[in-house]
């Protein structure tokens, strides 16, 4: 039995732009650790968006959205990260007011600024530990992790832990 998703095209794309507002922090987390610039979060933003509706008809219904948009997000923001670090502008418009993501989200400033802190610290991180510690601040489990990933559950533990101590490290070192 195939358990991809099968749909028309209008409820298709009403699933779709359902999903992603509904997980719009994701895109949000993601697109954050991965770009400093405004511009590079959106250029980012679209490319996840297109390879999520690219992507749509390999969509398996056994697994969580969450888990999917996960898995495509992370791939697609380690391939732009790993391109080009200090990614060249593009001519190709982009219609902001099509999802909008981060802006629809309101989120409160002191949620803003907690967060900024945060991910100038993950920032820090390499590709795959950013992927890792966002999957692990969203509360996934280690067998989420390892399988959106792609690493074993005893391995994702262990880079967990460094990473914690690493962070710890790096706030006390702010702080004081």
């Amino acid at each position: 039995m195939n358990q991809n998703l099968k749909v028309n095209s209008a409820s298709e794309k009403e699933w779709f732009i359902g999903i992603l507002k509904e997980h719009r922090r994701i895109l949000y987390k993601v697109v954050y650790a991965y770009c400093q610039s405004p511009e590079d979060r959106k250029d980012l933003e679209q490319e996840i968006i297109i390879q999520l509706w690219k992507s749509l008809k390999h969509y398996n219904k056994d697994f969580k959205p969450s888990t999917w948009i996960y898995k495509i997000a992370l791939n697609v923001a380690i391939s732009h990260y790993r391109k080009d670090f200090k990614r060249k502008k593009t001519n190709i418009p982009y219609d902001g007011t099509i999802f909008q993501i981060a802006e629809e989200a309101n989120f409160s400033e002191e949620y803003i600024s907690k967060t900024e802190q945060l991910y100038k610290f993950i920032n820090r991180l390499n590709e795959f530990n950013k992927a890792i510690i966002i999957l692990y601040l969203e509360d996934k489990s280690y067998k989420e992790i390892a399988d959106i990933i792609g690493l074993t559950e005893t391995n994702v533990g262990t880079k967990i832990n460094r990473i914690k101590k690493k962070l710890k490290e790096s706030i006390s070192i702010a702080n004081n």
